[in-house]
């Protein structure tokens, strides 16, 4: 029995180092992915820290272009009002040349006569001298049309070819 137990027990034995075998292998593996992760973990960290700083980097930038904006917006809130009191003066100045105009030229009507800056008031005036121009041509025509000549009305003969014979004989009778 004891061939056996010693048979049972080298056979164990051979079980139990293929088994440690086993082990320090899938050990070894474990180890070997162990260092993988651990080479990956640095990595990624390494690849972590330079994002944060790149993101650090960026966040600046923001900023300045942040403060280059508030800048910029200030300029142009500047600058419109500006160009609003520059329009305001425009304006006046155009009231202004509007009035001085009609004060020199009387015969021009004052609502023919607007607009917002100095060119459109002088287009507007040359546009109302236009008109005035030509209401007074067709009034002269029509003055000349109705025109009776001075002195006594010509003499001789009415010519009556026009009248019917009914008017003839009533003109007839009525100059008797």
């Amino acid at each position: 029995m004891a061939y056996d137990e010693l048979s049972d027990l080298q056979e164990q034995l051979a079980e139990a180092r293929a088994e440690v075998e086993r082990l320090q292998a899938t050990a070894a593996d474990s180890q070997a992915q162990a260092l993988h992760f651990q080479e990956q973990n640095t990595e990624a960290r390494r690849q972590l820290a330079a994002a944060q700083s790149e993101l650090a980097a960026e966040r600046e930038r923001l900023e300045g272009l942040n403060g280059e904006l508030s800048t910029a917006q200030a300029e142009l809130s500047a600058a419109q009002e500006e160009t609003q009191g520059l329009h305001a003066r425009l304006q006046a100045a155009a009231g202004k040349y509007r009035e001085a105009l009609l004060a020199a030229a009387p015969e021009l009507p004052a609502d023919l006569v607007g607009g917002g800056s100095i060119e459109e008031v002088a287009a507007s005036v040359e546009q109302a001298r236009q008109t005035v121009r030509q209401v007074r041509e067709r009034l002269e025509s029509q003055a000349q049309a109705g025109r009776v000549p001075m002195g006594s009305p010509p003499r001789g003969a009415s010519d009556l070819s026009a009248l019917s014979p009914v008017e003839k004989i009533r003109l007839g009778l009525s100059q008797k």
